[in-house]
């Protein structure tokens, strides 16, 4: 493959993720989860972690509690996921009556490929903002690290890590995706 070949093929494959992504954030917005669990991949791992303010210099290793072993927003696989959509959809969920008013605004995707022809992995900025009854206002802003998965049904979200820059959440609850 020719370097103009290679530029243009880089090129259609940024369009294709940027597109599977501003589709799987209509299918959010617009509450049709169901439609959004097929985007994930079976085995996916859905990770949000707490963030900490910590000293200088110990960021790497503290900053961000860790997945499987402390406490975390989000440490959860697709039948957990299913389990959170089959909640929302019972129209009995506590938190989501009224329905929340959800946007996600998703950009600065960049590719990095894995080695695998099937996989590459993806960041991504964030803002989601919520809405809910008269006064309840949330901003939701951070990164997303994702390791997608070529299918034969399209691409899949394999790994998802949301990294929330705020430390401290004023929300009152977590009961959307990102």
């Amino acid at each position: 493959m020719s370097g103009n070949e290679k530029a243009i093929a880089a090129l259609l494959l940024q369009r294709e993720i940027e597109a599977f992504y501003y589709h799987e954030a209509e299918l959010l917005d617009e509450r049709r989860f169901e439609e959004w669990l097929d985007l994930l991949a079976d085995d996916i791992s859905y990770f949000m972690p707490l963030r900490r303010n910590v000293k200088y210099g110990t960021h790497d290793a503290q900053e961000n509690s860790r997945a499987g072993q402390d406490a975390a927003w989000f440490d959860e696989g697709k039948h957990t996921l299913t389990q959170r959509v089959k909640q929302l959809k019972t129209g009995i969920h506590w938190a989501e009556e009224p329905l929340s008013r959800v946007r996600h605004l998703v950009t600065n995707v960049q590719i990095t490929p894995t080695g695998n022809a099937q996989e590459i992995d993806v960041k991504s900025r964030f803002l989601v903002y919520r809405n809910r009854v008269d006064d309840e206002t949330d901003i939701f802003v951070g990164q997303r690290t994702d390791r997608l998965r070529h299918t034969d049904a399209g691409w899949k979200v394999a790994r998802r890590e949301i990294l929330l820059d705020q430390s401290t959440l004023l929300a009152k609850n977590l009961t959307f995706f990102f």
